[in-house]
């Protein structure tokens, strides 16, 4: 099933996820991320740093200069403290050697004692004034200025460091996919819906979905393809997503339950019908016919075989005869006899043609059917489409069978179909038999093309 169209739409799948890769900036490996880090920007930014140390080093040379000359004050201080306690010390001996000798001349030993020590003062205290004004001649502005370029390093040395890394991390692999770009590359893929019969609702749909994944996003290369895998498949889920209708559980909730079957010429509703009669058969519910296609011919003797073959009873009228006065008598038919189940068979007609609609509205109105089911075929695409939006605004359709499924190798109507009518497919026709009956599941369009 949707062979054609899987190889063709892997293909062009490949080819636009490349296409957009092209336009998206590969995210560099880290070997290539150390290389733009040793590029110019970063060079540039290493000279200024060996500058600036060269500077910073001169800065430092002059602040411990200044340090020398803060501590050899204080060394020569503390000689001078020496020498004073020395010359106190001798002093005191000579002043206790001449007591002894002489008590009478204290006083004139004392003069010349006092002497050197005032003579040896005064240096000291000169050599201190001296210190503190070459300590303060010397007080740099170029120290303060040392420790301010000192403590500004610090500060924007790891704004530097954050601003750029931070600059990379923006640049590495990201790149905005323009519109304009997006829609050159989604062209062929369009095309390649289009010629699959996908209806234009369902590819501007997928259009859209993928557009908003996709552009003005910045996106890493390598997660392209998955992003457009992920967001065809999450597009497809949507298309089907409508309310389910359980057909076998729907027919028990009223007896008899009215089923009329609509659909163009050669859709296949006779062969459906018999195949809906086996699967109710196979769940313990009795069925009528009611042969309203009077138009075709050979159309009753068509539905009594099959009404022979599953044992069934059939309620048919003449060829040219009013169509929803056969559906009528088979209801009436059902009720007498307590059948669970009718399913009434209507003339193919073209949804163009105003009069046989008409005449099917009128069937419509007078049976009432509890279930209005569209059948057609899998393989004619949009104009399958474009039917069952017909059916579904005249006569106003529950829901949906595909027919000849097996041999669709297209698949655009079994994807586009329910999205367009937001109705739901019940059952996929996939051969003659009667059991030739699949229930939809929309997994087998997801798997059928390939995603």
């Amino acid at each position: 099933m949707f062979n054609f169209f899987k190889d063709k739409f892997k293909k062009v799948l490949s080819k636009f996820s490349k296409d957009v890769e092209e336009e998206i900036e590969e995210a560099p490996k880290p070997e290539e991320i150390k290389e733009e880090v040793k590029e110019k920007p970063v060079e540039e930014k290493k000279k200024q740093i060996k500058e600036e140390l060269k500077e910073e080093k001169k800065r430092v040379k002059e602040a411990e200069k200044v340090k020398e000359a803060k501590e050899k004050p204080r060394e020569e201080k503390k000689e001078v403290e020496e020498l004073k306690e020395e010359i106190k010390k001798e002093v005191e001996e000579k002043k206790k050697e001449i007591k002894k000798e002489e008590i009478e001349k204290v006083e004139e030993t004392k003069q010349p004692e006092e002497e050197p020590e005032e003579i040896k003062e005064k240096p000291a205290e000169e050599e201190k004034k001296e210190i503190k004004e070459v300590i303060e001649e010397e007080k740099p502005e170029k120290v303060e200025e040392v420790e301010e370029t000192k403590e500004k390093l610090v500060e924007e040395e790891p704004e530097k460091k954050k601003g750029f890394f931070q600059k990379i991390t923006e640049v590495i692999s990201k790149k905005a996919l323009s519109e304009k770009q997006f829609d050159d590359l989604f062209f062929e893929l369009e095309i390649t819906l289009m010629e699959n019969n996908v209806a234009v609702e369902v590819i501007e749909k997928i259009k859209q979905d993928l557009k908003q994944e996709l552009v003005e996003k910045p996106i890493l290369r390598r997660k392209v393809k998955d992003i457009i895998i992920e967001t065809l498949k999450k597009s497809l889920d949507e298309l089907f997503d409508v309310d389910k209708i359980n057909l076998v559980e729907k027919a028990k909730e009223k007896k008899p339950f009215i089923i009329c079957f609509v659909g163009i010429n050669g859709s296949g509703k006779t062969t459906t019908i018999a195949k809906i009669c086996k699967l109710l058969q196979k769940n313990n519910l009795s069925c009528v016919f009611a042969a309203a296609d009077t138009f075709r011919a050979a159309s009753i003797e068509q539905l009594q075989i099959h009404a022979d073959k599953l044992g069934v009873r059939m309620i048919k009228h003449d060829y040219g005869s009013d169509s929803a006065a056969v559906a009528y008598d088979a209801i009436k038919y059902a009720q007498a006899k307590k059948q669970d189940v009718v399913l009434i068979d209507t003339a193919g007609r073209l949804h163009s043609n105003v009069n046989l609609m008409d005449e099917v509205k009128k069937l419509v109105r007078v049976a009432k059917p509890d279930l209005t089911l569209f059948v057609g075929e899998s393989i004619t695409g949009n104009d399958c489409v474009e039917q069952a939006k017909k059916f579904n605004e005249i006569v106003g359709i529950d829901g949906i069978i595909l027919t000849k499924s097996d041999v669709d190798d297209k698949g655009g109507a079994a994807i586009s179909i329910s999205y367009v009518t937001k109705k739901p497919i019940l059952y996929l026709g996939t051969g003659q038999e009667y059991d030739d009956l699949k229930e939809f599941d929309p997994e087998l369009i997801i798997s059928g093309i390939g995603l």
